[in-house]
């Protein structure tokens, strides 16, 4: 390998989770590397620990004894017991450095951190682990987030990796990234799984903080490059759900239905499983209500869409 080669392979990506035998998130059995930082800031968001690129404490208030141990181990002061309730808390503009000794020195697993920085040589160690539930079952890796599209150098550099050793490659993204990362990324990905939150950009911009013209542009310029598509749509009632929602996108996506490079559409229905992590990050969860779609829900809308000829599924977990 050329030196060129030995320094990309050396690249670090700041990541928050692996996980294995994911049946969802591309074909067959699959890795998923989690990247974190992410440019939007979904209501729904079921990683909120994924979006900003750095290192966080999470905190689970209900099994913390007040020891104080976390205090004596910490070398950035980031948590101390407070004078006047002799509680644990996180002081004010501390930062977290990653070192992970309060999770190490904590003895009721109150606190855990999240990030890591792993060289593209460790990831693959973990993601060759698997090799062989990715070749009997048509599986691979698959870069999920937060945003892969904010690590770009360390993502193509892992994607080519991976290609080089014959494992199928897919990244779910959001799509708000600039184009020259997003083809950066493109050369060594075999399927783009690329959300589509909602077709109006004033909306967008109110769900999730950005607005969608980048969106757009990036999944035209994938699917006009020939570049395999599965657009997502995650779905939450009275957000996006009504029929003119639905009929948007259709008509969007209308131009690309009969290209080879365009796999359908899939529907992920909104769930909870994510919402105990905003308690521990100190965080509000800004969805009000149960916006859950009930299985008649779900059927409809897929109805809808079939009715235009498009492959679409349900992805339930």
């Amino acid at each position: 390998m050329s030196n060129t080669g030995v320094a990309m392979i050396e690249r670090k990506a700041m990541i928050f989770n692996i996980q294995k035998y994911n049946m969802y998130d591309g074909p067959g059995v699959r890795t998923i590397v989690f990247f974190k930082g992410c440019p939007l800031r979904c209501k729904w968001c079921s990683n909120p620990e994924s979006q900003k690129k750095k290192y966080q404490v999470m905190f689970k208030k209900d099994l913390c004894v007040n020891c104080g141990a976390c205090v004596s181990v910490c070398p950035a002061e980031v948590h101390r017991i407070s004078p006047e309730t002799q509680t644990h808390e996180f002081v004010k503009g501390s930062k977290c450095i990653g070192c992970r000794q309060c999770e190490e020195a904590c003895t009721s697993s109150a606190l855990s951190v999240v990030g890591e920085m792993k060289t593209i040589s460790e990831l693959l160690e973990v993601i060759e682990e698997d090799r062989p539930f990715y070749e009997v079952s048509g599986g691979g890796v698959t870069l999920g987030g937060g945003e892969v599209l904010m690590q770009p150098e360390a993502a193509s550099s892992l994607l080519m990796a991976c290609k080089q050793r014959g494992i199928n490659t897919a990244i779910e993204t959001c799509g708000y990234a600039k184009p020259e990362a997003l083809l950066k990324v493109a050369e060594f990905t075999d399927l783009f799984l690329f959300d589509m939150k909602h077709m109006d950009s004033d909306r967008h911009f109110e769900l999730t903080g950005v607005r969608n013209e980048s969106i757009l542009s990036n999944l035209t310029t994938l699917l006009n490059g020939r570049y395999n598509v599965q657009v997502r749509m995650p779905l939450l009632k009275g957000v996006n759900d009504r029929e003119d929602d639905i009929q948007k996108l259709i008509e969007f996506l209308t131009p690309f239905r009969d290209y080879k490079n365009f796999k359908g559409i899939d529907l992920l229905p909104y769930h909870k499983m994510g919402v105990n992590k905003y308690n521990q990050m100190g965080w509000n969860y800004n969805i009000e209500g149960d916006p859950s779609l009930s299985n008649d829900d779900l059927d409809r809308i897929e109805n809808w869409i079939k009715k235009y000829d498009f492959p679409v599924a349900v992805i339930r977990h």
